[in-house]
């Protein structure tokens, strides 16, 4: 009972009553029949509530949202519908993908009644039949599907399974808003196998990568070798910068042969006073004795 039709329910049993006391009986005694009237009839409903009334049996309205009226004793109250967004949870347990792997599967709908008379008078119980159209949706989904569809294209099994749902649904005055699969479960031997499969592949890749690096090193060593055997002035330089790359630490001793060194004797002093001392200050240069 809603809290408008005992107000009105209390005060004119209390109107009665003084009627009835100040000596006018057929007064309060109406004004009680009133209030019994009230009783039985003054309905509210709430804003996202939906009052299917069957008159003797068969249909005669749906109402709400607000105040209205019955009539005791022919019309009955057959089902008040919740209109509001309801979230059903529902799972798959060992279900077997196209590719035979067993997954357990949970999952989560969406819905909501657009249609309260349908779903009060086509159907016994909604709510416990769209959890069943959910799991049996489920399965079908899962079974028709391969284990990488659902792991990689989550969003693709969501709307497929949103559609089929929404499809056996319709006729009940159900709409399905959507579905999302929280959690797809698969052995723990297969998970192992996997993620060696995983590994092997990102192995594969990073020794691609490796061999593509050698080769474009290779490719650029080759470059430089065709440049200095054709400009012996470059070679000198690219070893005398060699040489002062070597010898940036103090006390560094470098032994060279006598030949390269014969070699750079007339491009050496050049070099090193042009580098600013910084070979002679930081290291010495000591050939092998013959």
């Amino acid at each position: 009972m809603n809290p408008i039709t005992s107000l009105v329910t209390v005060v004119l049993a209390l109107i009665g009553a003084l009627l009835f006391a100040a000596g006018l009986q057929v007064a309060g005694i109406c004004v009680g029949i009133l209030a019994v009237f009230v009783l039985f009839s003054l309905k509210m409903a709430n804003n996202w509530e939906r009052f299917v009334i069957l008159r003797a049996g068969k249909l005669s309205s749906v109402k709400g949202p607000g105040l209205f009226m019955i009539i005791p004793i022919f019309d009955a109250v057959a089902a008040v519908i919740d209109e509001r967004i309801q979230t059903t949870g529902f799972n798959a347990e060992q279900a077997l993908t196209r590719d035979t792997v067993p997954v357990n599967v949970d999952a989560i709908v969406f819905w909501h009644v657009h249609d309260a008379q349908s779903a009060a008078l086509n159907i016994t119980n909604y709510r416990e039949a769209i959890d069943r159209v959910a799991q049996t949706s489920l399965r079908e989904t899962i079974g028709s599907s391969m284990l990488t569809q659902l792991l990689s294209e989550r969003q693709q099994a969501d709307e497929a399974l949103r559609n089929e749902i929404a499809r056996k649904t319709a006729n009940w005055g159900i709409s399905v808003n959507s579905v999302e699969i929280r959690d797809v479960a698969i052995p723990v031997a297969l998970q192992d196998a996997m993620s060696r499969q995983a590994q092997a592949e990102r192995e594969k890749e990073a020794r691609v990568i490796l061999g593509s690096a050698e080769a474009a090193i290779a490719q650029k060593f080759v470059e430089a070798a065709n440049a200095y055997a054709s400009n012996a002035a470059a070679l000198h330089l690219r070893a005398m910068n060699i040489i002062y790359e070597t010898t940036k630490e103090r006390g560094a001793t470098i032994l060279m042969p006598t030949s390269m060194v014969d070699s750079m004797s007339v491009a050496l002093p050049a070099a090193l006073m042009g580098q600013g001392g910084a070979i002679a200050a930081g290291a010495r240069i000591t050939p092998p004795s013959s």
